[in-house]
């Protein structure tokens, strides 16, 4: 199960966990946002108990998509203990998704 992560739970929910994270910063008028959104939700019911998928919605959360230098969307950042350990921006296939959050396991 996806978690939504804004600016009063991110460092919670991303920084402090001790499993791997994957967030999706997105927005509901972004067309590749949409497409990409139920391979992140496979993904989320796939690796759960192993890893964290959350989404960030940049626009009523703009603090950490700011933080983080998010310019475009949808942007996928990978976290492990607290740091960003990837990055992919745009539409990708599910498959490039798995391999940079299996690499982090």
């Amino acid at each position: 199960m996806e978690i939504a992560v804004n600016d009063t739970n991110f460092d919670d929910v991303v920084i402090k966990s001790d499993k791997p994270v994957l967030v999706d910063f997105w927005a509901e008028w972004c067309g590749p946002c949409r497409m990409i959104a139920p391979m992140v939700e496979e993904i989320s019911v796939e690796f759960s108990g192993k890893a964290i998928v959350a989404k960030c919605d940049v626009d009523s959360s703009p603090g950490f998509a700011s933080k983080f230098g998010i310019r475009n969307i949808p942007t996928i950042l990978f976290f492990k203990d607290g740091k960003i350990a990837d990055k992919q921006v745009g539409a990708v296939p599910k498959a490039n998704l798995v391999a940079k959050l299996n690499a982090l396991l």
